[in-house]
């Protein structure tokens, strides 16, 4: 075949030229979008932090900047036109629904409640009310006021009606305060039932068991109980959980516990409880006995003023059958001032005439440290050792005394210190040097009528031992946990003895429950009677 001349040939197509062209162009422009969007990126980065967190900065700074009580107190905010319009509409509800306008008082109920929504929304938010929030319901109550007001509910009758109300309600609420107080004091004085339950157990064990009762005869004799160079505690008390808690602390607490001599003196009815506990259980060696006061036949109405003045019928009375004076707190009424063992911390010498130191502790406190060091200190001739408690000024003698009476003003500074029982070394020496117990009768006689003291043991105390009183350091005896919420934990931890002192005792249910470990720790609870009433 003849070739073409070289005219009329086709031109050689260049196959990869166009595509290798294209290609690099489609890397270029992809090139340059990358990069177009991370520099986008990198300048987003840079400009959106910082606004995000400048805005985040004033949302805290705005926050900590309002605050609705002063935007409630100001007079030109709209929390403050809403709670005033809202007082006064809580105050045409009441006269309308007096007069039987129950429409109107719907009404106003409603942009009451409206109002109170929007006032929590402001105070959880932390933002101020805004006009457009306030205006409609603003408006809206100004209505139904204006509405109230034209039916005759004037300021006047307002003014009175609101008068009558408050009055109304204060005697209420002090109604109410003295049945709460009434009923917590009577809560107070009861032993719960599981109590009772251990009581009934141990009963019917000393009632049985005959060894317990001839044991019981063998201690009244021991030489131990006269033994002065032991160290003698005592305790009056009916409550057989609270003074096994008393003496499992003591000697707890105690370096040398069989050098320790308890003397309880309880009533008829827990007298065979007592001596069946206190015999079947040990108490690291230590000495217990176990008297009962109706045993005290010396204790009479002949000899103590006091006596006399409990048999009385008129003190029954006055107890048990209620008083006229509404004046008298209801924890003056408590029938433990009319029960005689409250009274036998002031006959401890006659109770035990062979003895020249004795520590009196009351049946609700806890011991924590060693006690036996009281034995040693100077009491510089005094009877009494007590710590004082006039680091407030209510507990100064003017405090516990009628000091109008002129018996008591002319014989008794106002402003003496008073000082604590429940935990005290007495000097029976002393005392009976001294003869506290007559000085003790001396007031009980002035006082018959009740003009010098209500009642209690702590006022008579106070005037039998006044200038025989020595100082103790506060440590030895921290007060107030059966009513104080906010004693201070190093206080209580540095105290020799904490004192449950007031209606919230340990044992009870409504007891503080911060303090309560500090007596339970000291409760038996692996005794088979304590689990089967369920004490704890």
């Amino acid at each position: 075949m003849r070739r073409r001349a070289a005219d009329y040939r086709r031109p050689v197509r260049k196959r990869f030229s166009c595509w290798i062209w294209a290609l690099l162009g489609l890397f270029c422009i992809a090139g340059f979008v990358l990069f177009v969007v991370q520099h986008n990126h990198h300048h987003e980065d840079r400009v959106e932090q910082p606004t995000l967190e400048r805005s985040a900065r004033d949302v805290q700074l705005r926050h900590e900047r309002f605050n609705f009580t002063k935007e409630i107190s100001s007079v030109t905010s709209y929390a403050r036109q809403l709670a005033e319009q809202m007082t006064l509409a809580k105050a045409y509800v009441i006269i309308a629904k007096e007069h039987n306008n129950l429409h109107l008082a719907w009404e106003l109920s409603s942009k009451i409640r409206k109002c109170q929504f929007l006032l929590s929304k402001a105070a959880m938010t932390e933002e101020p009310i805004t006009l457009n929030e306030a205006e409609p319901i603003i408006k809206g109550m100004s209505s139904l006021i204006y509405k109230a007001q034209d039916a005759h509910y004037d300021i006047a009758t307002t003014i009175m009606t609101m008068k009558s109300h408050i009055q109304a309600l204060e005697e209420r609420a002090n109604a109410a305060t003295v049945q709460s107080t009434f009923f917590g004091q009577l809560a107070a004085e009861a032993l719960p039932k599981n109590l009772h339950c251990v009581t009934l157990k141990l009963m019917a064990d000393w009632i049985k068991e005959t060894p317990l009762q001839e044991l019981a005869d063998d201690n009244k004799n021991s030489p131990r109980l006269v033994d002065n160079n032991l160290y003698h505690f005592c305790i009056f008390s009916d409550n057989l959980l609270a003074v096994s808690v008393v003496i499992n602390s003591t000697v707890s607490n105690a370096d040398h516990p069989k050098q320790l001599v308890f003397h309880i003196v309880t009533n008829g009815v827990n007298y065979g409880a007592m001596q069946a506990w206190f015999l079947s259980n040990d108490f690291k060696g230590s000495m217990v006995e176990v008297q009962n006061v109706e045993d005290l036949t010396w204790l009479n109405a002949s000899y103590s003023p006091v006596v006399k003045q409990l048999a009385e019928e008129d003190s029954w009375a006055y107890y048990f059958k209620g008083s006229a004076d509404i004046n008298v707190e209801p924890k003056f009424r408590n029938p433990k001032y009319i029960s005689l063992l409250n009274h036998l911390r002031f006959y401890i010498p006659e109770i035990y005439p062979q003895l020249e130191k004795v520590v009196f502790l009351d049946d609700d406190v806890v011991v924590q440290k060693d006690l036996t060091t009281l034995f040693s200190l100077d009491l510089h001739g005094n009877a009494n050792g007590a710590v004082e408690t006039c680091l407030e000024a209510f507990h100064r003698y003017y405090k516990y005394l009628n000091f109008s009476n002129s018996i008591i003003s002319s014989k008794i500074d106002p402003q003496a210190c008073g000082w604590a029982f429940g935990m005290n070394i007495f000097d029976l020496v002393a005392w009976r040097k001294a003869n506290v117990t007559g000085r003790y009768h001396y007031w009980q006689e002035q006082n018959a009528d009740r003009t010098l003291w209500k009642l209690g043991t702590l006022p008579p105390g106070l005037l039998a031992f006044y200038g025989l009183t020595e100082p103790l350091d506060r440590r030895w005896h921290v007060l107030g946990l059966g009513y104080d919420l906010n004693i201070d934990n190093r206080l209580i931890e540095s105290a020799a003895v904490v004192h449950f002192n007031g209606n919230l005792k340990p044992w009870l249910k409504f007891g503080i429950g911060r303090y309560r470990p500090l007596w339970e720790r000291y409760v038996n609870q692996t005794h088979s009677y304590l689990q089967d009433c369920v004490i704890i």
